[in-house]
């Protein structure tokens, strides 16, 4: 059993302002309320211009783009050692080093340092016009277990968690600023990609007027631990033992079906020709990717 890790999901607006002071004191403030927290997680976009609706005026991401360890980034660490929490602030505008523009999602370790950042594979197009990132991103919390990122709409292409799960992931993070009908549909695929991956899921939506709400928890064999009903400011929490990722992919959902031993070595590898690629036996398993990686 892995020990216990503390979680609160943050359903919030995005505030009218980048007012970096407001955002640090709502987290001490947060974590002061609730004591022993270890993860604290915040919607997509939190500290930049809200998403906007398809037809509106967007602002140029480019305008919002700060380097990813920029003075911003140097804050948020800081936040987070001083409170001894483990810190995704939701995403943020990325100017890389090349130049470019990415929606990405940074965590911060109660050591007061950046662990990962994750640059969102899959904008919404065309109405997002970020650059896609093309790197599947995990991290470690010591004691607790192994997390993977993405961003909004990442959560339809399910390659995406998959792969996720293959680096070892027992939680997946998705946050999310869907304003949009299609909300419902995001609410089913958090459960799908839970259940076909024997994974938790935390989908952390904004709230009005920036977003709609319904933000949850979803454990391993897909049954939903909270969720928030609609789309009021609220603090969704819950304790949680992501141990039972393993437990679950062991054992089989409901005790029957164990999808990381359906492939065994010697079985013939099955062609992906939408991916130039494979399944191969050999190497089919939650785990069996390559070790979190450092940044």
């Amino acid at each position: 059993m892995a020990a216990p890790l503390s979680v609160a999901l943050v359903q919030a607006p995005a505030p009218p302002t980048r007012d970096l002071d407001r955002f640090t004191a709502e987290v001490r403030a947060l974590v002061a309320q609730r004591p022993g927290l270890r993860l604290v997680v915040f919607p997509e976009l939190h500290l930049d211009t809200p998403a906007v609706e398809p037809g509106a005026v967007a602002v140029d991401p480019r305008v919002l783009a700060e380097p990813i360890d920029g003075p911003r980034g140097a804050a948020l660490a800081t936040l987070a050692g001083e409170l001894g929490i483990w810190l995704i602030p939701g995403s943020v505008y990325e100017l890389g080093d090349d130049g470019l523009v990415y929606n990405t999602a940074p965590v911060y370790s109660p050591a007061g340092e950046r662990v990962a950042a994750y640059r969102k594979i899959a904008p919404w197009r065309p109405y997002e016009t970020v650059t896609p990132g093309s790197d599947f991103v995990v991290f470690d919390i010591p004691e607790h277990g192994r997390v993977g990122l993405t961003i909004c709409y990442d959560a339809w292409f399910p390659e995406i968690a998959r792969q996720l799960a293959w680096l070892g992931a027992d939680l997946i993070v998705n946050v999310v600023q869907t304003p949009t009908v299609d909300r419902e549909q995001e609410v089913v695929l958090a459960r799908a990609n839970a259940i076909v991956n024997q994974v938790f899921v935390a989908s952390v939506n904004a709230a009005g007027p920036t977003g709609i709400g319904r933000s949850l928890l979803v454990d391993p064999e897909g049954r939903v631990r909270n969720q928030l009903p609609g789309a009021e400011t609220a603090v969704l929490t819950d304790v949680l033992d992501l141990a039972e990722a393993a437990r679950v992919r062991h054992h089989g959902t409901a005790g029957l079906n164990r999808l990381w031993e359906q492939f065994r070595p010697g079985d013939t590898p099955v062609t992906l020709p939408l991916y130039q690629g494979k399944i191969d036996p050999e190497s089919w398993g939650a785990g069996r990717g390559a070790a979190a990686p450092k940044y």
